[in-house]
């Protein structure tokens, strides 16, 4: 291996678990509010069951266990050192798939397609269908090291992991995002760098024009309602961490509840569990992914991402014309903000897929990791 990369083991302290202990024990809870339903975020009920199995009955130790066994690295890229999963395939002609998760995920994301996409023959798929898996952590997520000068946006995150396969001596590989890891591997589509061979996208950044939503047909408005109602009830975290991180930064730093209440938010709002995201998670899937921000302190970190961004996007955002890197899409129904095929055919030269899942929402892979991992395969079939 490249003397540059590092295997990565984490052990916890056990004093931190003890502190956290500790805080969830000693926590002051808010009054229940004034509604019965979620229209002013998460209920105080359902923030104190998942805040119960986290105190009485949840293991770390198992989460840490599963990460140390897959394999986990870290290596310093333009000032930082970024934490990663590398899990090579058993199969001999298995092809590079980078995949970039979003807040606020984190590369337990993936957990449930590791295994279909590294050794499909054990999985009841073919040899031909096999990748090995690059997962990064995004800088200021995880293990990765925190940014502590402006400038880390979703482009220089995108030349970093151009980087990151360049020095794992991958010569052509593939890459799949959604949320930032959406506009993360859209930008490196356009970036075009040497080896990327196609993208797959699970979510799409852009804006409808006028002239398409002049002329949108019934399924596309409802796209447009969905994206509205998404901007109007549901996209409070993402106006806050644009415009000032800091203010929330505080309270995602100290207490363990108030940090699991925002994560659990985007559970419950953009998840397709209608509203109810313990019918499509497990508490302890949740709680594993909420102590991926917990250990490291990365809620303050990973929310600024959404300022950096902010920045680039009002200096430029994307390029304005057609990608031309082949693109293969997967419209999962409960996304909140979706496009239709025609309207991706004006922004992607070449789209090789377009799918639309008949269950799922944001978080795809965890969701619906069997129809996920066959969206994959679809979009990448050709293109090996």
């Amino acid at each position: 291996m490249n003397e540059l990369i590092q295997a990565f083991h984490f052990s916890v302290p056990q004093s931190q678990l003890d502190d956290l202990q500790h805080r969830l024990t000693s926590t002051r809870w808010p009054d229940p509010g004034t509604v019965a339903d979620n229209s002013q975020g998460p209920q105080l009920s359902r923030i104190q069951a998942l805040t119960e199995r986290w105190r009485a009955g949840y293991d770390w130790r198992r989460c840490e266990a599963l990460l140390n066994d897959l394999g986990q690295y870290r290596t310093e890229i333009d000032g930082l050192n970024i934490h990663f999963l590398h899990i090579r395939s058993p199969e001999p002609g298995a092809v590079p798939l980078l995949m970039t998760h979003g807040w606020p995920g984190s590369i337990l994301e993936f957990r449930k397609v590791i295994g279909p996409l590294t050794d499909p023959v054990a999985h009841g798929g073919k040899a031909s269908d096999a990748f090995h898996l690059v997962v990064p952590s995004l800088p200021g997520f995880g293990f990765s090291d925190k940014p502590t000068t402006p400038g880390w946006d979703i482009g220089r995150i995108a030349g970093a992991w151009a980087t990151l396969m360049q020095r794992l001596g991958y010569d052509r590989w593939f890459a799949q995002g959604g949320d930032w890891g959406a506009g993360i591997t859209t930008i490196l589509g356009y970036m075009a760098p040497a080896g990327l061979a196609g993208i797959h996208l699970n979510m799409v950044m852009f804006q409808p024009t006028d002239d398409e939503i002049a002329n949108a047909d019934a399924a596309e408005r409802q796209m447009l309602a969905d994206a509205r109602r998404y901007d109007e009830q549901f996209s409070g975290y993402f106006k806050l961490q644009n415009t000032r991180p800091h203010s929330v930064a505080f309270s995602l730093a100290d207490s363990p509840v108030g940090l699991a209440a925002w994560i659990y938010a985007l559970f419950q709002d953009v998840s397709d569990s209608g509203g109810e995201p313990e019918r499509v998670f497990t508490l302890d899937e949740m709680l594993d992914d909420i102590m991926m921000y917990w250990l490291p302190n990365a809620g303050p970190s990973s929310a600024r991402l959404y300022w950096e961004s902010a920045q680039a996007f009002n200096r430029g955002g994307m390029p304005n014309f057609p990608m031309p890197t082949p693109t293969g899409i997967s419209m999962f129904p409960g996304e909140q903000v979706r496009l239709s095929e025609r309207w991706a055919d004006r922004r992607f030269a070449n789209l090789v897929h377009f799918g639309e899942p008949k269950h799922g929402g944001h978080f795809a892979a965890l969701e619906q990791p069997s129809a996920f991992v066959d969206e994959l395969r679809a979009t990448f079939f050709s293109l090996r």
